[in-house]
């Protein structure tokens, strides 16, 4: 399953077909905070991305973290969000196709996996926690939460 289309048409819509691609969606350690930059002055443009990202994590959970971060930014979004956000575009850029595979053959193994930061919000001061459950190879259930 995968959603290439969709995903190329997000990257026309935000004028990023053109950019150079990066092999990860977010910087590792990443800290966003609700007072980091300018405030946008139209943040429409940044719910927009993030509401059409999220919907793309149905198929993506390579997504998943990353979105997550950026949906805590939706109320008023600063630039550092936004050039987050077009640094998950530049992701998909490198992986348009992704999506997940459905295997008719291989042995059906259930795994999970889960992960946890503690007070890793530097705003809340709340944990953010998460887990990616497979069957076979295929993910089949994840979730970040803070």
């Amino acid at each position: 399953m995968s959603h290439r289309k969709y995903a190329l048409d997000i990257l026309d819509d935000a004028g990023f077909l053109g950019v150079n691609p990066s092999w990860f969606p977010l910087e590792q350690n990443v800290s966003l905070t609700q007072s980091d930059g300018k405030l946008l002055e139209d943040g429409s443009i940044y719910r927009r991305l993030v509401n059409r990202l999220l919907y793309l994590t149905i198929i993506r959970p390579d997504l998943t973290s990353a979105v997550h971060i950026l949906s805590q930014f939706m109320d008023k979004p600063h630039q550092p969000h936004l050039d987050a956000a077009y640094k998950v575009l530049k992701y998909i850029k490198q992986t348009p196709g992704q999506g997940i595979l459905l295997s008719s053959t291989g042995a059906l193994q259930l795994r999970a996996f889960c992960d946890a930061d503690w007070a890793g919000c530097k705003d809340t001061r709340r944990s953010v926690t998460g887990y990616y459950i497979l069957l076979g190879e295929a993910p089949v259930a994840w979730r970040t939460k803070k």
